[in-house]
């Protein structure tokens, strides 16, 4: 055997069997079949690829001392801004609304397009500064008392007078902003109960007129990651011809969702669970829109339970 022909029968490429160098009618539709079964199994793999998947686990949350940011987007179309209050207060009885609370008001005509916007200052250290900045005067003293003691003055008129010809106009009021509270139980309303007390009474006539019905557009505790599900988002709240406070207890678990580039989002998940109280004609009780967060500790309570199963092994029973 010649050096040429020992190469030739190296060649791991044979020459093609005779029957595949024929075009066919059957050779097309097995073609044809093959390349489709091919492209799907290259679609789904490729779908598989750019899939991802939410691997849950849990962990005992070992933070401290940090803050929780209150996400609020909300529409109060039957009230104006002007009587609005956001408050934040936690177990400790500390106020959390201050200057630095980025809270924004929009103001709403009755078919809901933006005709203003304004800052949230706290209505209630409002009225506080007006009593103090009363009693710096000594000449103005006892004018201003007898004026708080009829419960408004000029300038209180003509802050009624706005508020009534904003509701004759039906105005609304959209609130937004972030809440910076403590990780501590808590919580934050919006009312009307920065208003004193006569010139809320000249202004609605009574409790029982105020109407809080509302939207929430979005509530959430930190910024959003794929797949979150915030179950107030979207909630309509509307009351005809009726008055009463809307409660929302919430109970929050910190979350951390982990890329697959390894960068970590720090955010909370959350529960809900809702109440309406409604308020008759002689009620003293003011409407009000809150919501009570609790970080709950059932999470610390589960990891150290099985911790403790798992490193002693005659520990009592995970169950209990």
């Amino acid at each position: 055997m010649g050096v040429k022909q020992a190469i030739k029968a190296i060649d791991a490429f044979p020459r093609a069997e005779e029957h595949l160098l024929q075009k066919t009618k059957s050779g097309a539709l097995v073609s044809i079949v093959g390349l489709v079964i091919m492209a799907t199994l290259f679609l789904h793999e490729l779908r598989y690829y750019l899939t991802t998947n939410t691997v849950h686990q849990m962990a005992v949350d070992l933070k401290r001392g940090e803050t929780l940011p209150i996400h609020i987007n909300m529409s109060f179309p039957s009230l104006p801004c002007d009587v609005l209050s956001v408050d934040a207060i936690d177990m400790s009885g500390k106020h959390e609304v201050d200057l630095d609370t980025n809270i924004w008001k929009l103001r709403l005509n009755h078919d809901g397009y933006i005709i203003g916007t304004e800052y949230v200052s706290d209505l209630v250290e409002k009225e506080h500064s007006k009593e103090h900045s009363g009693h710096n005067h000594d000449d103005h003293k006892d004018h201003q008392k007898d004026l708080h003691q009829q419960g408004f003055d000029e300038e209180a008129e003509k802050f009624i007078k706005k508020v009534k010809q904003a509701l004759d106009n039906g105005e609304g009021c959209r609130v937004y902003g972030t809440l910076d509270v403590q990780r501590v139980a808590g919580n934050f309303h919006i009312s009307v109960h920065g208003l004193n007390i006569f010139v809320a009474q000249m202004i609605f006539q009574g409790s029982n007129h105020v109407n809080v019905s509302h939207v929430i557009h979005d509530l959430s505790f930190g910024p959003k990651y794929p797949g979150i599900h915030n179950p107030l988002d979207g909630t309509e709240r509307i009351l005809h011809g009726a008055s009463g406070t809307f409660k929302y207890y919430i109970k929050i678990v910190p979350t951390e969702y982990r890329y697959l580039s390894k960068e970590v989002l720090p955010t909370n998940q959350f529960s809900v669970t809702e109440y309406y109280s409604p308020i008759h004609e002689f009620d003293r009780a003011w409407p009000v829109l809150g919501g009570t967060f609790a970080l709950t500790g059932m999470l610390d309570r589960w990891m150290y339970r099985f911790v403790e199963a798992v490193t002693k092994p005659n520990s009592r029973n995970i169950v209990r």
